[in-house]
């Protein structure tokens, strides 16, 4: 008996069951974008994939739909695989546990995937029902999305005549996203070099915070894992003459860290151990999200040599004195940042340490600001900086008959209005926008909470609702819906 069964909807549930069972972590996304292109041979549906795992199926309208405008529904296909410290489940081999709590699922121990689970489930769940009403629809499921969009940015859309595009995913039931940021991941590099040095070992490790969606979430007030050890690190080299092993930190440039550890040699252990106490204590009284963090010290052993001291201050000045958080706020709409930047990473190796930030910004000329704040401040310490996975915001339009279309289903089903509105974080549509001239987009989902994190939920009751939507809007694409 599976875990979702007798849910509803009955399909929706049992596809998102089926997915959770295949990996589908970024970066290994074979195997199910593999299972789509079955999926539709045994429909006898047309479809297309590429080389990184894309995948188009299409399905003609229903009776009475011919000649209705065709409508594209989007999501991605890869999740960010995240778990707990003490987690033995392998992310690339095995499937997900899942849980049900009221009217909540989740993963036992890790992330559940509804980010973007839910919309592969939803589509799927259209393709597979003959009874739904509907236009042509045209389902695409887009790779790589949470490691920097890449999917969308290489699809072919030659295959889509719709001019209509539905994303969902958004996490936020109620809500019809209309806009977004672009952004852009940064890698600084620090060369260090390394070199004998007398003390005891000893390995620091901050866990227990809150963390979430670098974009969405950044307004929580949450503390970063990674610059609250950089801050540490640094109170341990003033006072008790500490040297830097090895650190690492955070598991994707788009998720505010929620761990972070440092390997450290130090002639004073007392010092180290006193220090630590003392900043335990600093940050219960400062932190009011993360309050239930935990700072762990522990002696430990290792055949690998400390940095030197100048490599240590300079490792150390860097994750201080970067930039992090919101930069600025979008004027006129509230709560809405403008410009922020997370560091989502830290790691080291034998020579270098890197440090992977995630720029959002809705200007793109702040964004390049960013972009040379960081790049000066490595070059001073003797690093390098380079950009990778740059993709474009999306620009409100003020004529949307697809979001009016929405949003007076919703009124009608729910008796008040959605939300519209725009958001800090990088959604797909920006890049289908930019292939397709004319193309009328809005993001909808059902409620989730704790994205990409092991705590991440998704309201049974809100997939209800919002499967309840989705239909009726198609149902609404008659040739006299424009």
């Amino acid at each position: 008996m599976t875990v979702l069964n007798g849910l509803q909807p009955e399909k929706v549930f049992g596809f998102f069951e089926t997915i959770s069972q295949i990996p589908h972590g970024s970066g290994n996304t074979k195997k199910l974008s593999d299972w789509l292109v079955s999926f539709a041979k045994e429909r006898n549906l047309e479809h297309y994939q590429d080389e990184l795992g894309d995948v188009i199926i299409i399905k003609e309208g229903s009776a009475g739909y011919e000649k209705s405008a065709p409508v594209i529904l989007q999501g991605h296909i890869d999740m960010v695989a995240n778990k707990e410290d003490d987690c033995a489940k392998d992310m690339l081999t095995e499937g997900l546990d899942l849980v049900i709590d009221g009217d909540l699922i989740s993963a036992d121990g890790t992330t559940l995937g509804g980010d973007d689970g839910i919309a592969v489930a939803y589509m799927l769940a259209i393709l597979d029902d003959d009874s739904l009403r509907h236009p042509r629809v045209e389902m695409v499921f887009t790779t790589e999305e949470e490691t920097g969009l890449y999917g969308a940015e290489a699809i072919d859309v030659s295959p889509l005549k719709g001019r209509r595009l539905i994303n969902i995913d958004s996490e936020d039931e109620g809500i019809v996203t209309v806009g977004c940021a672009g952004g852009v991941s940064a890698i600084a590099t620090l060369p260090v070099q390394r070199q004998a040095y007398s003390g005891n070992a000893f390995e620091v490790k901050l866990s227990g915070f809150h963390g979430g969606h670098s974009g969405t979430d950044i307004t929580l007030g949450q503390e970063n894992a990674v610059k609250v050890l950089g801050r540490l690190l640094f109170e341990l080299q003033e006072g008790a003459d500490a040297r830097i092993v090895s650190i690492t930190g955070g598991v994707a440039d788009n998720v505010i860290p929620v761990t972070a550890s440092a390997v450290i040699v130090s002639p004073s252990p007392e010092k180290v151990r006193e220090l630590c106490e003392t900043y335990k204590a600093i940050f219960a009284h400062e932190f009011k999200v993360d309050k239930d963090f935990v700072l762990d010290l522990a002696e430990t052993e290792t055949a690998d040599l400390p940095m030197d001291d100048v490599s240590s201050q300079r490792v150390i000045a860097y994750l201080i004195g970067a930039p992090n958080g919101i930069e600025k706020m979008t004027i006129g709409i509230d709560g809405l940042p403008q410009t922020s930047l997370s560091l989502g990473i830290a790691c080291s190796a034998e020579d270098k340490v890197e440090y992977t930030f995630c720029i959002r910004s809705s200007v793109d000329s702040e964004t390049e600001m960013l972009v040379r704040r960081l790049t000066s401040q490595i070059q001073v310490l003797g690093g390098s900086l380079r950009t990778e996975g740059a993709y474009p915001g999306w620009e409100y339009a003020p004529d949307s008959p697809l979001r009016d279309l929405v949003c007076s289903v919703f009124k009608e089903q729910y008796g008040r209005d959605m939300v519209v509105e725009a958001i800090h974080a990088g959604l797909e549509c920006g890049y289908f926008a930019g292939k397709m001239p004319g193309l009328d987009c809005v993001s909808i989902g059902p409620d989730m909470r704790m994205v990409h994190t092991p705590k991440e939920t998704m309201s049974i009751s809100s997939v209800q609702r919002t499967w309840d939507l989705l239909v009726e809007v198609l149902a609404r694409m008659t040739p006299e819906q424009k």
